[in-house]
């Protein structure tokens, strides 16, 4: 499997990219997009230890971008990664949009006295009934978040895409024009959630990060759905969907979405948090989209095993780590 997982910053570039190495990947060199050197892609394989061929389609083949922040930064690295990827004939099978982000209703934690530092232990949450993306079936959501928990996305949204009017928010869609909602693969939803114990629900996007209980409640009443939020998985979608490859959003929690309060924000326990998920991801989701219908046929297998294979002549051409 071909993933390209856009992170915003390098600090989460990074994290996946640990987390990845953790389930046994090796590196390649990191190299810029062509024509958008602001752009460079960290790539890494994972071969599917003790198969007969290693070069299979549960194989993970991943490029790791950090895009910037924000939606337009983010689709248009995404959409420039995906156009050299189709140039060069090595398309790719998925897109993650991958994070740390506020989540919504985050519980606070009594850690024991041995436990990570306040905020970073697990939390209980209760749930309430919202309907599932997709579905029309009443789902579990949570209502209160721990701080680093795993979040996937069943829909990513944009929250603040439409316009002010006398009457209140209208979105894009409610003005005849675009979407605001991409639904990710159910089954990869699933997957994702399973191997990483994560939360499933709507993930926001917005431009402009909530800093008020006034602007949380608003934006749940909008979007009851609502799990997270964060800068850029919309971005993402946009770019992935215009290419016809689905798009998956991971987010691990760093704070809570309402007032801005720093010194409550466990940014290094979320960014641990989505090595953690990556770790399981590396694995999981290549044998979740060999399951459900990936391709079988003789292109794309050698796809999997040229990309495969240029990473491991960079590595042993002791280009190594970067």
């Amino acid at each position: 499997m071909r993933a390209l997982i856009v992170t915003a910053v390098p600090a989460e570039r990074d994290a996946v990219v640990r987390g990845i190495r953790d389930a046994g990947a090796f590196e390649g060199v990191e190299r810029a997009l062509p024509g958008a050197p602001g752009y460079a892609r960290h790539r890494l394989a994972l071969p599917v230890t003790g198969a007969s061929d290693a070069l299979t389609l549960e194989a993970l083949d991943a490029d790791v971008l950090a895009a910037g922040v924000g939606p337009a930064a983010s689709a248009a690295a995404t959409g420039s990664a995906l156009a050299t990827a189709t140039a060069d004939g090595l398309p790719y099978d998925l897109v993650i949009s991958a994070g740390i982000g506020g989540g919504f209703g985050v519980a606070p934690a009594v850690p024991p006295a041995d436990a990570e530092p306040a905020g970073t232990a697990s939390a209980g949450v209760e749930s309430a009934g919202t309907e599932s993306a997709g579905t029309g079936q009443a789902a579990a959501r949570p209502v209160g978040l721990a701080l680093a928990a795993v979040v996937v996305a069943d829909a990513i949204v944009a929250a603040d895409l439409g316009a002010e009017t006398p009457d209140g928010f209208a979105a894009v869609t409610d003005l005849g024009f675009g979407t605001i909602r991409h639904l990710p693969p159910a089954h990869l939803v699933r997957a994702a959630a399973e191997a990483t114990g994560g939360v499933r629900g709507s993930v926001l996007t917005v431009s402009t990060v909530t800093g008020s209980a006034e602007r949380a409640a608003e934006l749940m009443a909008r979007h009851p759905g609502a799990v997270a939020e964060a800068m850029e998985g919309f971005g993402v979608a946009e770019a992935a969907t215009a290419y016809g490859v689905p798009v998956l959003e991971i987010r691990t929690v760093s704070n809570a979405v309402g007032p801005r309060d720093r010194a409550a924000w466990r940014i290094d326990a979320a960014l641990a948090a989505l090595t953690g998920a990556f770790d399981a991801l590396a694995r999981a989701l290549p044998r979740a989209m060999a399951e459900n219908g990936a391709p079988t046929d003789p292109v794309g297998t050698a796809r999997v095993s040229s990309a495969l294979h240029e990473a491991a002549s960079d590595a042993a051409a002791g280009d190594g780590p970067t």
